[in-house]
């Protein structure tokens, strides 16, 4: 399919509370190194070609970026690479962001953080970001079984001003329920693709649509292959697909990801200039209902 005009509002779009960003937005984990995210052994991408990629975005019509102060390697940080790019910020751009995990300066995952320590997280990212507020901070679960205590810190950071908007990431129906009856919940960011779900992320996917929460998936083109990143191939009803359209496989499967409710959100992330023009060109493809079963089927 041809990339070359369309724009991520070719995508629709979907209101973050009464932020409106359009569905195909962009995710920032895997500007900061080449090949596995957060892997010590794969090496620091170029300065220069990161901030070219976010400031193509911009370009194409992305007003959903989606960050974290733990997306970083020995030489780059996503947040400061954004920060660098696109500052002062356009007005309709959104920044979502996630506390709750802890790396420590070598790279290493740590004991997740704290309800006390969320304060300092927040304010991380503000430092980093060059913000005085952020506009969507989703508490990533980090294996508790109530999730009150932490998103309680929250609400009160977004009481103070600090934040605008919350959301939730790694979670059940019942972390979502439990959030929900402290404070209004944004976007639930969970792993979904075509072939990473369950019978139960299906479900939460429904609900969110009923409550009118947004979903975003994350890995949704990766799916099995998580941090790694995607295998360019795929079996030969996804094949068939793409042909069909003159469409690469990783855009089927945002296509796909776009079409299962007018709620979800797509963040694809990439260093890479034309893989981004690609992801974005995705938001204009329309799979027929037979198209989507049959990638649905068996999955």
């Amino acid at each position: 399919m041809s990339s070359e005009t369309i724009t991520a509002s070719a995508s629709g779009s979907w209101k973050l509370g009464d932020l409106t960003v359009n569905r195909l937005g962009f995710g920032a984990m895997r500007l900061t190194q080449i090949g596995k995210a957060f892997s010590a052994d794969s090496p620091s991408s170029d300065r220069g070609r990161s901030i070219a990629v976010l400031r193509r975005a911009i370009d194409l019509g992305v007003n959903h970026i989606d960050t974290a102060a733990f997306y970083f390697s020995p030489l780059r940080s996503a947040n400061e690479l954004i920060n660098r790019a696109l500052a002062p910020y356009p007005e309709d751009l959104v920044i979502t962001t996630k506390v709750g995990p802890v790396r420590d300066a070598s790279g290493a995952w740590r004991t997740p953080a704290r309800p006390d320590e969320l304060r300092g997280q927040v304010e991380e990212n503000l430092r980093q970001l060059g913000r005085d507020h952020l506009d969507v901070v989703n508490l990533r679960v980090m294996g508790q079984e109530s999730v009150s205590e932490h998103f309680g810190a929250l609400a009160e950071l977004r009481e103070a001003g600090l934040v605008r908007h919350l959301g939730v990431s790694g979670v059940t129906p019942e972390h979502l329920a439990e959030a929900r009856a402290i404070a209004p919940v944004v976007c639930v960011q969970n792993r979904y693709g075509m072939d990473a779900r369950s019978t139960d992320d299906d479900d939460l996917l429904r609900v969110c649509g009923e409550m009118g929460v947004a979903f975003v998936p994350f890995f949704a083109i990766a799916g099995a292959g998580r941090e790694q990143g995607a295998s360019p191939g795929g079996d030969d009803e996804l094949l068939a697909v793409a042909r069909a359209h003159g469409a690469t496989v990783a855009q089927v499967r945002l296509a796909w990801t776009l079409h299962q409710g007018a709620h979800v959100l797509a963040i694809p992330g990439t260093g890479d200039p034309d893989h981004l023009t690609a992801n974005v060109a995705a938001g204009a493809l329309q799979l027929s209902r037979d198209e989507l079963a049959g990638l649905t089927r068996n999955r």
